[in-house]
């Protein structure tokens, strides 16, 4: 069938139909297994095998090239290694090996020739025998196969076209079967239904759920309402929320009305000082607005409190989802380049290219915003509400990153994983939307999650000793994002959960109270398989993988006795107390304002409700309020209080990041795994090589060595001890439009070791890299600035505080265009 090399090939030649080769195949499973190592899935067809391949590792994977089999079934691209351990038959299904990529994740199948390279598809024809064979993927993965010069020509082009072809057809119900390929089996369903959820996660799909975490975190003015059990009030919500005692459902159903898709202000966290953070979507201005509905508007925004409420607009400052799709769509071409033409950005210009991606910007606007939020928090007996035009994207960000900064539990991987339930999956964030799936349209795509899991990763690399969950967790929670078979990232809102998992509901009788019944508003096919949640990693990764998702974190200090809920030690918590009862402020651009249509119902000129049962807004609250808060941000030493440097450490002073140029760098574990694979053509070294970026950071390694040799040698030859320079500027994170940011220095504890950060690599290697400016890119980018690849490693925090040692007085910092990698 096959002349040779040089013969032109096409899909219908070649391969007879998909579904005929499963078929065929059905029977030759259990050989293939035995002779070649693979371990079949329940139902799992292999549809081309291709023998003596070679694989090329990562960075994290020990670099190289592992022999082994190159498989590709109806769900997955399947590399088994030559001298690899042999898989236990009664061990418990995986999904995904080490080496294995799901088809639903490859993005483009490229041939590589000797001369040549060729993006594939089940149309297109090959007239050369590919010698590698690149897999794009949607997290940020390239798969790169060498073939050797003894594998068969037939082989080679027949796996090369099999790839495409089932990978390929983007049609409506390929993500089902998909999903079916992979656990539509018997076998398959009767396993996931026997698996148990984790007992120590709070999933917040039940009543008690949310009743746990009011409990955790003593908020005993709040309840939990059902009154959307039906999804009646608002679609998008949750059928479970949390709001004031004080407010019944029969007057709660009035508010639904007055807010977009009926989002109401509802209860988010509460902070030990007695604050409450709530999110709610926009007022609608054009709704009559009657005398008791006006009382329970402000019931439910007051919350708990009832001196002050401030409204921080998410809007003004923080991208939209089409400016986060169009950041990560450059991202993705910078990181990995084009292979299929051969292009890739010239090293000159890659950071200054990094900035123009605007991603960066994104990640530190998001971790300015939600430092803002979490320092009024802090100040202790008001209510803080985020506020977003469907608050269902950015509002999921700030709320979450909020949380992460301030308590603790939320940084250990259980309560992270009950964070993301209870501020992503409940609150409705359109995951299957912006995921876009199916890969039909993309007006509404964007990983705005994803941009989440990056602000996570600068404050865990910030701040790694305050975080139980590592960076391999948050790397395993991304690449889970691309591979639809979860529920917890197939479905806009719980609505569309319920109707596809078929969840049970619960009913109300005032003998049997509460009880699970059956959805009657189910339309699942039974036929279709049960999808688990993203959270069983058992399912995708092996126990030594899983191990190396947490990491031990030191015993924190208890808190002090908590009355009523309320850690009430804040001593300028009096200073709010001057502003007038039921004021409404709101947040946006650093400053506060209180605009007089802020709520709308108290505009003059709706005419409806004109005197408020409370006392109108006050302009004399916002200077005294703008002071505590800018004393929060940039001074938070100076301010007296029991976790200051003087007393034990308060687990629920926010983790405030630095956000100087230099400081937020670039996810090199997640986005530049890749970048070696993609650009080793467009680069003529060899495959062992390193990346340009990667060279370049050991250059820098080396001269900090040489530069701290030259130190210790100079400090060795006088005994005199220099005092470390005092810091002379108050705010380096002060951005050009003279807008306060957050703190960057932190008062250093006397005796404190300096710690260096643990590294991110899984090989455990040290490397701590000074910010230097990188030479020559200040004329690619046609202006005078300074470009700084790497952190410095005293960003990081020690086990009390995070450490900032400036540089000497008489030293100039340079301008930083935003743009550097970390590492």
């Amino acid at each position: 069938m096959l002349s040779g090399s040089k013969n032109t090939f096409k899909v219908r030649q070649m391969l007879p139909d998909v579904k005929e080769r499963m078929l065929s195949q059905r029977s030759t499973n259990a050989r293939s297994r035995d002779e070649f190592g693979l371990h079949c899935l329940p139902g799992e067809c292999v549809l081309q095998r291709t023998v003596m391949v070679r694989k090329k590792l990562t960075a994290r994977e020990g670099r190289g090239w592992l022999s082994g089999t190159l498989f590709c079934t109806h769900f997955r691209v399947a590399f088994v290694p030559q001298d690899g351990p042999k898989p236990d038959d009664d061990a418990d299904p995986v999904l995904l090996g080490e080496h294995d990529v799901a088809l639903a994740s490859i993005e483009k199948v490229v041939a590589v020739g000797p001369n040549r390279t060729k993006l594939v598809t089940p149309n297109s024809s090959l007239k050369f025998t590919p010698e590698e064979l690149v897999l794009y993927c949607r997290d940020m993965r390239v798969m790169c196969f060498l073939f050797d010069r003894l594998t068969p020509d037939a082989q080679v082009i027949e796996i090369t076209y099999t790839i495409a072809k089932t990978y390929q057809p983007l049609k409506l119900g390929s993500v089902l079967s998909f999903q079916n390929a992979a656990l539509g089996s018997v076998e398959m369903k009767q396993f996931l239904s026997n698996r148990r959820r984790d007992a120590h996660m709070n999933w917040f799909e039940s009543a008690s759920d949310w009743e746990r975490e009011l409990e955790r975190c003593g908020a005993t003015g709040w309840r939990v309402s059902s009154v959307n059990d039906r999804f009646e009030m608002s679609t998008s919500l949750s059928r479970f929320m949390l709001v004031p005692q004080k407010v019944l459902d029969t007057e709660l159903k009035k508010s639904f009305a007055h807010f977009n898709e009926g989002r109401i202000p509802r209860w988010c966290w509460r902070h030990p000082r007695g604050s409450d953070l709530l999110r709610m979507a926009s007022f609608q201005n054009n709704i009559y607005h009657e005398k008791d509905d006006v009382r329970n508007l402000e019931t439910v925004l007051f919350g708990c409190q009832s001196s002050l409420c401030v409204v921080v607009e998410l809007g003004e400052e923080l991208p939209s989802p089409a400016d986060v799709q169009l950041a990560h769509s450059r991202l993705r071409a910078l990181c990995l380049g084009d292979i299929s033409t051969s292009v890739s950005m010239p090293d000159d210009k890659w950071l200054s290219t990094l900035e123009s991606t605007h991603w960066l910007d994104y990640v530190r606007s998001c971790l300015r915003k939600a430092s803002e939020v979490a320092c009024l928090l802090r100040s202790g007996h008001l209510t803080v509400a985020l506020q977003e035009v469907e608050d269902r994207d950015l509002s999921c960000v700030v709320s979450s990153l909020v949380q992460v900064m301030c308590d603790p539990h939320c940084r250990t991987q259980q309560g992270f994983q009950g964070l993301v339930q209870k501020e992503w999956v409940m609150s409705g964030h359109r995951f299957y939307s912006r995921i876009n799936y199916h890969r039909d349209s993309d007006k509404e795509e964007s990983p705005v999650f994803l941009l989440f899991l990056d602000c996570v990763w600068q404050l865990w690399f910030q701040f790694p000793s305050r975080f139980q969950l590592t960076d391999d967790f948050l790397l395993a929670v991304h690449d889970s994002v691309h591979l639809p078979l979860f529920c917890t990232f197939l479905a806009n809102c719980q609505r569309e959960r319920c109707k596809r998992l078929r969840n049970l509901g619960q009913s109300y009788t005032p003998v049997n109270g509460w009880r699970d019944v059956p959805n009657p508003d189910s339309s699942s096919d039974p036929s279709d398989p049960p999808l688990p949640p993203v959270w069983d990693w058992a399912l995708q990764y092996s126990q030594e993988r899983r191990d190396r998702f947490t990491q031990p974190v030191p015993p924190s200090p208890p808190l002090q006795p908590l009355l009523n809920g309320n850690l009430n030690t804040n001593p300028d918590a009096h200073k709010l107390t001057d502003t007038v009862p039921g004021s409404v402020f709101l947040l946006s651009r650093g400053t506060f304002t209180c605009p007089p249509n802020l709520p709308p119902w108290r505009s003059g000129t709706s005419g409806v409700y004109k005197k408020s049962h409370r006392r109108a807004p006050s302009t004399e609250g916002v200077p005294g309020l703008e002071k505590l808060l800018k004393a929060l941000t940039e001074f938070p030493q100076s301010i007296p209080s029991s976790f200051g440097p003087q007393g034990p450490l308060d687990p629920y002073e926010p983790l405030l990041p630095l956000l100087m140029g230099p400081c937020v760098g670039l996810w090199r574990g997640c986005y530049l795994r890749g970048a070696l694979h993609a650009q080793a053509f467009s680069h003529p070294v060899s495959t062992n090589s390193l990346h340009p970026v990667e060279r370049l950071a050991q250059e820098v390694q080396q001269l900090k060595d040489k530069l701290a040799q030259i130190s210790s040698g100079a400090s060795s030859d006088s005994p005199a001890v220099t005092p470390e320079p005092q810091r002379t500027d108050t705010n380096l994170n002060r951005s050009t439009n003279s807008t306060f940011l957050h703190p960057t220095s932190r008062t250093q504890v006397s005796g404190a070791p300096r710690v260096t950060p643990p590294p991110t690599s899984t090989n455990h290697q040290t490397s701590t890299v000074t910010p230097l400016s990188r030479p020559g890119n200040a004329g690619a980018g046609g202006s005078n600035k300074h470009s700084f690849l790497f952190r410095h490693s005293s960003v990081t925090d020690a086990r009390h505080h995070p450490r900032y040692f400036p540089p000497p007085t008489n030293a100039k910092l340079p301008k930083s265009n935003g743009a550097s990698v970390g590492f």
